[in-house]
């Protein structure tokens, strides 16, 4: 797992080097690697964009190293008096011009604001990259968007690659503004401590997935539980049970009134009409499609009594929000496994802009592992531990494509992984299997549950 660090623990880190290795060499170092990412792109020209203060000497830096390389490379200070001298010295020595307007360039490199900087572009720089058209290498983070949250209160760079120094911040977990991002090592790592939070890679996801051993049977595997669906909506029964079925649950059981057409598309699923007639699973899914009146009211009393993991979904988190009383059906030591969107999300509590933030004040406050869906999905443990899945692409964002999710994640859950850590999983796996069936174009969910083998093998492999 990817680390990060709060910007204020990068600072105090930079602040404890500096003790020990000049400001000046640890800008020096920053600014070649970023010059060596940018002329990997074999570049003619280079454009900086240059603020005020240390981000802009970076880019300074950066250009006067890109210019030792032959490299034509003209700069904008934003702010020229208060462009950083010792950058600007060596930029003009090594030949760098100063110009007005932007030019034609084949990259440019945003020094626009540094990690202290907060709140979108100011209008003059927002005017300048409206104009820039060549791919953007932003230092340290695209200019504009919050370094502690990745939200956006306006104009903002969209960089294609975003070189940063020592560790990951915030931003490099929760923007598709910053690109690829490239770490470079600066010396910091050592006074940067254990992150606070983790990016999950294909690495975790592939030691976690449970593979059967000679030994295992179907029971063995997990049992997962389905209470889905209704007569208004049965597809979100068919394809909760699917997300179940093909994450390679040992067996999948389901109740409720979507039962034939379950038993239908899945024959190996056994289906029961009603929740008492399901015999035991090691975990349950409830809620996608079962409705906000008594009937799914009733699903959700038996399944938070029944005191085994639960991933609660859909109209399960509105019937958790209309009727407080349900929360006490369940045994506190039940893990409960909440899976919201934003709109889901704020029926329970408040979503600010930083969204770890508000999912690790849920997760603390209802004593449940809360993931927040979203372009990049936050999930959240009771005892502070935050993952943040990054999505390889936005084709999820279809009808039907939170069933499939919550029935990987039941499946997951009856295999008996730590519940935070499925939950986690079974977003990467979700998100993987959704590109892979979209290959370019949309696919609706049922296609993204058809992509799980494929997407499990390509974690095995």
């Amino acid at each position: 797992m990817r680390g990060v660090w709060t910007t204020d623990r990068v600072k105090a880190a930079e602040q404890k080097l500096f003790q020990t290795v000049p400001e000046s060499t640890l800008m020096r170092r920053a600014a070649f690697g970023v010059a060596v990412c940018a002329a990997e792109l074999r570049p003619r020209k280079v454009l900086l964009l240059v603020g005020a203060g240390n981000n802009g000497g970076d880019a300074l830096w950066a250009g006067a190293f890109l210019r030792r390389r032959g490299i034509a490379v003209d700069a904008i200070l934003l702010k020229p008096e208060r462009a950083h001298a010792a950058g600007l010295a060596a930029y003009r020595r090594a030949g760098g011009r100063i110009v007005a307007e932007p030019g034609p360039a084949d990259v440019v490199i945003d020094g626009i604001v540094g990690i202290s900087g907060k709140g979108a572009l100011r209008p003059d720089a927002a005017k300048l990259v409206e104009r820039i058209t060549a791919p953007i290498i932003a230092v340290d983070l695209p200019s504009g968007v919050d370094p502690d949250t990745g939200a956006e209160d306006g104009p903002c760079v969209d960089a294609a690659i975003t070189v940063t120094f020592g560790g990951r911040k915030p931003v490099h977990a929760l923007s598709p503004r910053c690109g690829e991002v490239r770490v470079l090592d600066i010396g910091l790592g050592a006074a940067l401590g254990e992150p606070d939070f983790g990016i999950i890679d294909r690495q975790d996801v592939a030691g976690a997935w449970p593979v059967p051993g000679p030994d295992d049977d179907k029971y063995t595997q997990g049992v997962t539980g389905i209470a889905a669906g209704s007569a208004t909506y049965p597809g979100a029964a068919v394809l909760s049970a699917s997300g179940a079925v093909l994450a390679t649950s040992g067996l999948v059981r389901y109740a409720g009134t979507a039962a034939e057409i379950v038993g239908q598309r899945w024959p190996e699923v056994v289906v029961s009409g009603a929740i008492e007639d399901a015999g035991r699973v090691q975990a349950w899914v409830v809620g996608p499609g079962v409705g906000t009146g008594g009937a799914g009211r009733e699903l959700m009393e038996y399944v938070l009594g029944v005191g085994v993991p639960v991933c609660v979904d859909a109209d399960g988190i509105t019937l958790l929000s209309q009727h407080p009383a349900l929360w006490d059906r369940r045994d506190p030591d039940t893990p409960l496994v909440l899976t919201p969107h934003d709109r889901e999300f704020a029926r329970l509590a408040p979503l600010g802009k930083d969204r770890v933030a508000s999912a690790k004040s849920l997760a603390r406050r209802v004593n449940a592992v809360v993931l927040l869906k979203g372009y990049n999905t936050i999930v959240a443990a009771p005892d502070g531990r935050v993952l943040v899945n990054q999505a390889p692409s936005a084709w999820l964002a279809t009808a039907g494509s939170g069933d499939v999710l919550s029935g990987i994640l039941g499946a997951l859950l009856a295999a008996g992984i730590d519940p935070w850590l499925a939950a986690g999983c079974a977003a990467y796996a979700h998100a993987h299997a959704g590109t892979y069936a979209a290959s370019g174009a949309p696919a609706p969910a049922s296609a993204i549950a058809g992509a799980l083998p494929e997407t499990i093998r390509w974690l095995r492999d």
